[in-house]
């Protein structure tokens, strides 16, 4: 029964760029996308290629749908006015560190951040967007396979599978993948790598942080959360419950009261991630730890030189 509703979505994704006009919105634009409905990892990647153009001194900023935010933009997210209500998870979490723009409208806040005057664009998703002109797109791609567990299921298109576009499609528009690994993953998937040829593949694992001492009740409402459990447990945090939610499911009142009353009988603390503890209330911020997550590239001069073509002027 799903069937035709798959074939309708996607021959819809593949329209889009039919004789698309895509527009350049005056600055290089870096498309961080995937192929899958939620789960690869795009934020910690999007986050570390900003770190890394600012690094050469470029005034990077960062572009964002919004996702379970109410405002359609575009506009700067200001922490102290904003909230993840206002802007979405990822989004407010990112913005702590560089200037993120939210828009629906992806072309018109990439004006609007080329106006407030960064060097470069990072589009935060949006490789099945046809309306702006990208001078790099980077695919993410989950790297961990183990148990059986493949990034693409059995490559079947929303809503029969994971994918937002079929497999071929998807990788004719990258310029590269960037295969996400865990840091305790020693090599790449040989048959994933097969089924990603000849689009050039860059891998980057996952740095998490030593977690805090003690024993901990972590929560997450992140894409996958069991990477989560299972990246604090590498790590050797005394881990005593892990309890997964929904994604971008905010935690109500009466949730959290109930994980403190837990950890406060197992003498542990309140552990969270990044993305979970900016939709905390500011009562609850200071009693619940926020766990980061970062990536570093195995091949960073790969990476450069990708980087370095993208912020050469488009003919």
């Amino acid at each position: 029964m799903l069937e035709p509703i798959s074939r309708l979505w996607a021959g819809a994704t593949a329209r889009r760029f039919v004789n698309a006009d895509s527009t350049d919105p005056g600055v290089p634009v870096i498309c961080v996308g995937n192929l899958t409905l939620g789960g690869a990892g795009k934020t910690p990647v999007v986050r570390e290629l900003a770190r890394l153009l600012a690094a050469r001194g470029l005034s990077v900023a960062v572009l964002s749908r919004g996702h379970g935010g109410r405002l359609v933009g575009p506009v700067r997210i200001e922490a102290a006015r904003h909230s993840h209500r206002d802007v979405g998870d990822e989004p407010l979490m990112m913005a702590v560190d560089h200037p993120v723009w939210v828009a629906r409208n992806r072309l018109g806040g990439a004006w609007a951040a080329a106006g407030s005057g960064a060097d470069v664009v990072i589009m935060d998703d949006g490789h099945q967007n046809a309306t702006v002109r990208k001078s790099l797109s980077l695919v993410v791609v989950d790297g961990e396979t183990r148990d059986g567990e493949w990034p693409f299921g059995g490559g079947e298109v929303f809503p029969l599978g994971p994918m937002r576009e079929t497999l071929d499609r998807g990788l004719a528009r990258a310029d590269a993948v960037i295969l996400l690994l865990p840091a305790d993953l020693p090599r790449a998937d040989l048959d994933l790598l097969a089924l990603l040829a000849p689009t050039p593949v860059l891998i980057a694992r996952i740095d998490p942080t030593p977690p805090p001492p003690g024993p901990q009740v972590a929560f997450a409402g992140i894409g996958k959360p069991w990477k989560m459990e299972r990246a604090l447990r590498a790590v050797g945090c005394d881990l005593a419950v892990f309890i997964s939610m929904a994604d971008h499911a905010a935690p109500t009142e009466a949730s959290l009261r109930r994980l403190a009353i837990r950890a406060e009988a197992l003498g542990a603390g309140l552990l969270t991630s990044e993305k979970d503890w900016v939709r905390l209330s500011e009562a609850w911020r200071p009693r619940v730890v926020a766990w980061p997550m970062r990536v570093h590239f195995e091949d960073e001069q790969a990476l450069d030189r990708l980087i370095d073509q993208a912020l050469r002027p488009i003919d």
